[in-house]
């Protein structure tokens, strides 16, 4: 196995970031107007990475298979932002974030990387709001914040639930007033299927025109993936239905590596999966958390009467329902970070205590927020022995004002008031924070090809701690790479334009065209969604909360199996030159047959359990995740050798001088 270098500069922890900004090289103002840079996917890191390397001045193009960028997956981030403000004054700093995100992660994080999140988390809140992004703001007018699982400390930034949206209109803006100066060139419904290699640096990619089938050539002098996560692999996610690998998978192939695949965060609080209808899950943010109260019945029998319809939830006492959290966990109660809440609840839907017809969800219940805040309401506004009606009134009014729109959506989707009883939820795929491997400059194994958010294999290890997906995205985008990539293009300040008339255009230009014409061909007598639905529920069933050595062995030769039967026997109808959704779906999920096959390699070489990877085998005899520091305290980076059976590891060795390793607890 080879040891990657990360490029982390020396020096003590807290000035790593200052000193490599000071030593890097810089391209002068006057040549940037001379760089081509491609940045693919117009989301957070992408929307932010685009706007201010256009800014700068360097010529931008950008590439969404949206109809806008406003549509990335992006806003769909509901919770918050992190940001080491302590306008709290509770005790918060930039070192505190970074270690609450080094435990969080399971010590599978790279130091010097996350701790330059931290220290940048402060100007992403500065940033947006010189945007007009409208926060939410206590009553003396400051910012507020709120608190998300796995810390102690409020210190996350939010916009009702509506954050990622606000956050993605920001970058938007931003990015529209450099559209407006010529600076990016958009090309949304366009798709990048393969990326281009000139003497061994990222020089462009071969995208696909969505509304008029054509294959087109782009050039640029460097390449930026900022195409987000792929938890679409499972099929049913919180994702939206168009995220994909493909960007990300299609620079593996070309010889990124791609790194921790198996790394993917379940969300504890998505509304449950209803039947086979469904082709997607609806998060309710983690937020929700700081006020509901997550429970199920304490008796068998209870919960089999709910199940009926014979009981209703507001009917059982108190006494007889389990707030297993708060149980389990005294000192974070129902903020324990995600993978606890998600193994939690199944375990107790295991054991026969879910509540919904098909036993999969638990209950969480904001009636004593409700009481709590009524009866506040009341006081502060001079009521004097409100009755019970009143202080529910008042309650609901303050639980409208903070989480109002999830409030609405679960209603509009689960036709139950979640005012008047509780909330269903159940674990989903939610985020991955495996990805395509970058250096501490956010450049993958490939010169030229930088990756950036949830695309690549980011800061988070192997537990995504709430409310810091969208911070990752928005440094990476707005404050690291703006710096990192010009010390690459420093050096192409000569090169002049890149000509897409050469043999490696035509090369990668022809590959596509085969493959496209190798899924056209097949004319089999299954649509794509078959294939998708197939590998999701092996993925779910082998792959998902736990896995063990037998059903991962199990699911490496059955998705190879599907793999080959897809080729066989998938019908893609229409043709390549037109407007056609099923060849783009086919593109995908020929891709995600390959990403679920590594993702399954992955997760059997670690013989570890760590965060959002827990392996059946290695628990604690209170069921917690059971480490390996010794043999697995490294970054597992894949290169791609023609079949996932045969991916080569290589390692980043993970160095811990600042933290010691603990055992994680949140009790």
């Amino acid at each position: 196995m080879a040891i990657l270098d990360s490029k982390v500069p020396s020096g003590p922890l807290a000035e790593k970031w200052t000193k490599h900004k000071n030593d890097i090289n810089l391209v002068n103002p006057a040549n940037k107007r001379n760089i081509d840079v491609i940045v693919v996917g117009t989301g957070l890191a992408g929307g932010a990475a685009a706007a201010t390397l256009a800014e700068l001045g360097y010529n931008v193009k950008t590439f969404c298979y949206q109809d806008s960028p406003r549509r990335a997956h992006s806003i769909a981030a509901q919770g918050g932002i992190n940001a080491a403000k302590n306008y709290q004054g509770d005790g918060d700093s930039p070192y505190r974030l970074f270690y609450d995100t080094i435990k969080g992660g399971d010590y599978r994080s790279r130091e010097a990387n996350v701790y330059r999140l931290a220290e940048e988390s402060v100007n992403i809140i500065d940033q947006c709001v010189a945007q007009g992004v409208p926060f939410a703001r206590e009553y003396g007018g400051l910012l507020d914040n709120r608190s998300f699982g796995g810390v102690l400390v409020s210190r996350t930034f939010y916009a009702k639930g509506q954050t990622g949206q606000q956050l993605l209109l920001g970058a938007y803006a931003a990015m529209n007033r450099q559209i407006n100066r010529g600076k990016i060139k958009a090309y949304n419904r366009h798709e990048m299927l393969d990326l281009v290699l000139i003497d061994g640096k990222a020089r462009g990619i071969i995208a696909r025109d969505l509304v008029s089938g054509q294959i087109e050539r782009h050039s640029a002098h460097a390449v930026v993936l900022a195409s987000g996560g792929y938890g679409n692999v499972f099929y049913l996610s919180t994702n939206a239905m168009g995220s994909n690998v493909t960007a990300a998978w299609r620079a593996h192939r070309r010889g990124a590596f791609f790194a921790n695949p198996c790394y993917t965060q379940i969300h504890p609080t998505c509304i449950p999966v209803s039947g086979d209808h469904q082709s997607k899950l609806t998060l309710m943010s983690e937020s929700l958390r700081n006020d509901g109260r997550i429970w199920v019945p304490k008796k068998l029998e209870d919960a089999q009467a709910i199940r009926e319809g014979k009981l209703k939830p507001t009917e059982l006492a108190e006494e007889n329902r389990d707030y297993y959290l708060e149980r389990r966990y005294p000192a974070f109660g129902n903020l324990v970070p995600r993978d606890v809440a998600s193994r939690a609840a199944k375990e107790r839907c295991d054991a026969g205590f879910g509540v919904n017809k098909t036993g999969e969800a638990v209950y969480l219940d904001f009636s004593s927020a409700i009481q709590r805040y009524g009866k506040e309401k009341a006081l502060t506004s001079g009521i004097k022995d409100p009755d019970a009606e009143t202080i529910t009134q008042l309650g609901e009014e303050v639980i409208a004002a903070k989480y109002g729109n999830l409030f609405q959506m679960y209603e509009k989707i689960v036709d139950q008031n979640p005012y008047k009883t509780p909330m269903m939820i159940y674990p989903a795929v939610h985020y991955t924070m495996g990805g395509l491997w970058v250096d501490y400059n956010l450049q993958t194994t490939i010169p030229g090809c930088y990756s950036a958010g949830e695309a690549n294999f980011s800061d988070h290890g192997a537990n995504r701690l709430g409310a810091s997906a969208l911070m990752q995205g928005l440094a990476d985008g707005y404050f690291v790479l703006p710096y990192t990539i010009g010390d690459y293009l420093s050096d192409d300040i000569r090169t002049g334009p890149i000509s897409t008339e050469s043999e490696a255009f035509d090369k990668a230009e022809a590959d596509v065209r085969e493959r496209l014409q190798r899924l056209m061909s097949a004319k089999g007598k299954h649509p794509v969604d078959y294939y998708h639905k197939k590998l999701g529920k092996i993925m779910w069933n082998k792959c998902g909360m736990s896995r063990n050595e037998k059903e991962l062995k199990e699911a490496i030769k059955e998705i190879a199996e599907l793999r080959n039967d897809f080729y066989e026997n998938v019908r893609v109808p229409g043709n390549m030159e037109e407007p056609n959704q099923e060849l783009e779906k086919a593109g995908r999920v020929a891709d995600f047959l390959e990403l679920g096959e590594l993702f399954a390699k992955d997760a059997l070489h670690r013989n570890e359990s760590c965060g959002g990877h827990f392996r059946e085998e290695y628990q604690t005899p209170e069921g917690e995740a059971l480490r390996d520091d010794k043999n697995f305290r490294y970054v597992a980076a894949w290169e791609y050798k023609g079949e996932p059976k045969d991916a080569k590891l290589h390692m980043e060795e993970l160095v811990f001088e600042n933290v010691e390793l603990k055992t994680r607890s949140y009790k």
